[in-house]
């Protein structure tokens, strides 16, 4: 009954714009910081998104195995922004498919929460789920994590109202765009409604997204024009990060 009342809520609760703050980065690469709000629940988040075009940009899955940080990670190549990467065990191991330059360092793995994959292949930018990926395509980087947060424009039901933590997130939206954020404490089925229906990437409708290793791990990096960066530092060392460089 907990239970019910909790997605009842979630499936009801409207979040609104209150604010939205953009500045440009290198390769037309776009930074939004937007903030939310559900009235009714008194609750506010920020939303710190980079809106990018695969035409483009391209994705890199960069191996973290000694633990370095995501600024540093990105200020030593030629990165125009980034965020921390998929889930890892307590031996540092990543969990689940991870491809870096067309190498497959850790393989796939079925299981309940990490049903999506982050990829770049010879064919673009792509958010998959497990059961379509397909070795058919030249993978260059891939990294799998979850759940999925949004199908076809619509949240996915049945995700987690109850526990909240920082999230990180990739999607792919519509005008030819895909994106990497992060948000402020939040539920899963919190984020799944805010992406879906809050018009986070500006005129762009977000068709599928992803959740990636959220809480502690999550970090963000955007590359202003003027070489400066905005940084969201993460809490502990991650294994891997998924940076977009400039093609």
């Amino acid at each position: 009954m907990l239970l019910l009342v909790a997605l009842a809520a979630s499936a009801q609760a409207e979040w609104k714009v209150l604010s939205t703050e953009s500045e440009r980065g290198r390769a037309g690469i776009e930074h939004r910081h937007v903030a939310v709000e559900d009235a009714a629940a008194g609750q506010r988040v920020t939303v710190d998104v980079a809106v990018f075009s695969p035409k483009s940009t391209a994705l890199r899955l960069i191996d973290n195995p000694d633990g370095q940080s995501l600024d540093a990670m990105m200020k030593r190549e030629k990165f125009v922004c980034g965020v921390n990467g998929g889930y890892f065990n307590t031996e540092f191991k990543p969990i689940g498919l991870r491809v870096a330059d067309g190498t497959t360092f850790s393989p796939l793995r079925r299981a309940r929460l990490i049903t999506g994959i982050l990829l770049q292949s010879d064919r673009g930018i792509d958010v998959v789920r497990v059961s379509e990926f397909s070795r058919t395509k030249k993978i260059i980087a891939a990294v799998q994590s979850g759940p999925f947060l949004v199908e076809a424009n619509k949240r996915i039901r049945g995700l987690n109202d109850s526990q909240l933590a920082r999230r990180t997130f990739a999607g792919i939206a519509t005008n030819d765009r895909a994106l990497l954020g992060v948000c402020s404490d939040i539920s899963l089925a919190e984020l799944a409604n805010i992406l879906a229906t809050v018009p986070i990437a500006a005129d762009s409708k977000i068709r599928r997204a992803m959740n990636l290793d959220g809480g502690s791990s999550s970090a963000f990096w955007f590359a202003r024009e003027n070489s400066s960066a905005f940084s969201i530092s993460g809490r502990k060392p991650v294994r891997d990060f998924v940076g977009v460089v400039p093609k």
